[in-house]
């Protein structure tokens, strides 16, 4: 019976990681967004990139009927007063993503954005037409794009290992405080804290610097919200250690895990690096989640 207790235990908190993650992968503004259109008496369902990594051809891709309909894709820079540029939907060919082996070949209507600066900013939406019907995509709130260095696999896993595996810990480190378990509360908060500052404050500016070419942009260089909120969490975290040397104030792991799930359910990137076409330099800026 005690053994199977710890194992709701470990179940509960991976249960909760797991729906932080989803929440946090759902929200994000650097997420595709899905879009469903409706044109040529046919439906269809796809998503928009809203994150391009430098080097790689910027594809808008289209899956309609590339016989039926036909497209414009309007673009221009983000936060920046100029008109808007014209490039024609064409058609190509392209694997569709699987999960195992090869997807099957489908035909899109696709263009190609213009290669922007380390965390430069476009915004497009996109014009369909059949006949004489025409639909709009994201006419009214243009979707933001925004441009990044690639970030090597060696790099980026550990960084995302080390996050979620944070949020596990801190789960599990709440849920043995709500027991009464005060060992294994100040074990696992040790272990929640070590991997906080592996993953958010040394692989983190690492994973920026590859992205962005900065370090830190958060306190006190700026106001990056993912730097930011990675600080706060590891300040709560920091003062959670500190005052648990004695055993005597383990709620502050509780109040840490609050913080740090709180600071999660912030969607990642949502204020983050925006290259400055005027100064040419890389600050912070907002990307606005959108809903279709």
């Amino acid at each position: 019976m005690h053994k199977l207790k710890h194992i709701g235990f470990w179940l509960l908190a991976i249960i909760i990681t797991l729906g932080a993650a989803a929440y946090q992968r759902a929200t994000g503004p650097t997420h595709p967004i899905k879009v469903d259109v409706k044109l040529a008496d046919q439906h269809f369902k796809f998503s928009l990139i809203r994150t391009q990594e430098i080097g790689s051809p910027c594809y808008i891709d289209v899956p309609v009927d590339v016989n039926l309909i036909q497209g414009t894709v309007f673009y221009k820079r983000l936060n920046v007063d100029e008109p808007w540029s014209e490039a024609i939907l064409t058609a190509r060919s392209k694997k569709e993503r699987a999960f195992f082996g090869e997807g099957k070949e489908i035909q899109v209507l696709s263009s190609v954005l213009p290669e922007q600066p380390e965390a430069g900013k476009l915004e497009y939406f996109i014009e369909l037409r059949h006949n004489d019907q025409v639909q709009f995509i994201a006419k009214e709130h243009p979707i933001a794009i925004r441009f990044k260095g690639a970030v090597p696999a060696y790099i980026l896993a550990p960084h995302i290992f080390f996050m979620f595996l944070a949020m596990l810990l801190a789960s599990i480190t709440a849920i043995y405080y709500l027991a009464k378990d005060s060992k294994r509360t100040w074990y696992f908060g040790i272990r929640t804290y070590i991997a906080l500052f592996i993953g958010g404050m040394i692989l983190g500016p690492i994973v920026q610097k590859f992205a962005f070419s900065e370090f830190w942009t958060g306190v006190p260089f700026g106001w990056d919200l993912t730097d930011n909120k990675t600080l706060i969490a590891f300040v709560f975290w920091t003062i959670a250690i500190v005052l648990n040397r004695n055993r005597k104030n383990m709620y502050w792991f509780i109040v840490a895990t609050i913080v740090l799930y709180a600071v999660y359910s912030i969607p990642h990137s949502a204020y983050g690096s925006e290259f400055d076409y005027e100064t040419g330099v890389v600050t912070q800026g907002l990307i606005l989640p959108l809903m279709f």
